[in-house]
């Protein structure tokens, strides 16, 4: 096939390319091409529509079967990202939330950055039909917007997975000073939220109920802004635990909220 030499050494490895919801087999197949095209060759896969495995991915990855090979499926976003360190999300719609907006180059460089730093990484790409949704958003720290057309951006998920994976590709990142402090991961955050979530539903904040979706998502953001370490969540389980011990009766003296 033109353009391929097995007798030279691949290039592999790079962040996990999780795809979440996609519908049809042939678009997998594609993404697996346009990932191994640069190297990328960790692939999961969140609730294919189709299933999985699928002949039709198989026959249109032109030969990119280590990609397929080793892809994995799972029921949620949060399984397949669960191990993950750093998160970013690719969409091309407007979202109602505060989280930084980063160019496929510089998305390229940060995730460079993270694996100088042995910081396991992902991008997540959503269906075709709808993209990402907004609770899969919010669990990335930013979210990566390629330059299109504004009155036609809708991108084929493999021509998504193409562009970034070409500024990956291209990218160079110098490795960071070693560091002692661990990343948390998606699921150490995950369990924190929750924990925070209910004691906030348990103390009347999360109301009225219908806005609680949009509070939830907002909270979560300003936890993934700030990259948080395995010790910070640790310390803010801690804090969770200490706010739970306080007498809710107690009546806060003048001032006691003031700043310091």
């Amino acid at each position: 096939m033109a353009g391929t030499d097995s007798s030279r050494t691949p290039i592999l490895g790079g962040p996990v390319v999780v795809l979440v919801r996609p519908q049809l087999g042939e678009n997998i197949g594609a993404a697996a091409r346009a990932m191994l095209n640069f190297g990328l060759t960790e692939m999961r896969l969140v609730a294919p529509r189709d299933g999985w495995p699928s002949e039709r991915a198989r026959a249109t990855a032109s030969r990119a079967d280590l990609v397929l090979d080793g892809a994995t499926v799972h029921d949620t976003t949060l399984e397949a990202i669960g191990d993950l360190e750093l998160v970013l999300a690719t969409t091309a719609r407007e979202r109602d939330m505060s989280k930084p907006v980063l160019r496929p180059r510089e998305a390229a460089a940060r995730l460079r950055e993270a694996q100088a730093a042995g910081r396991r990484a992902g991008i997540l790409f959503g269906g075709e039909r709808a993209g990402l949704g907004n609770d899969d958003v919010a669990r990335t720290a930013a979210i990566v917007e390629v330059a299109t057309n504004p009155a036609f951006s809708s991108l084929n998920l493999a021509q998504a997975v193409l562009l970034i994976g070409h500024d990956w590709f291209q990218a160079d990142a110098e490795a960071p000073a070693e560091s002692q402090v661990r990343p948390a991961t998606a699921a150490e955050l995950e369990n924190f939220y929750l924990r925070l979530e209910a004691g906030l539903d348990a103390g009347g904040f999360l109301k009225p109920p219908e806005k609680r979706p949009s509070m939830v998502r907002n909270i979560r953001n300003i936890f993934s802004r700030a990259d948080l370490s395995d010790q910070e969540v640790r310390t803010l389980h801690g804090i969770v635990s200490a706010l739970g011990r306080v007498d809710p009766t107690a009546a806060a003296g003048p001032g006691d909220g003031d700043e310091v």
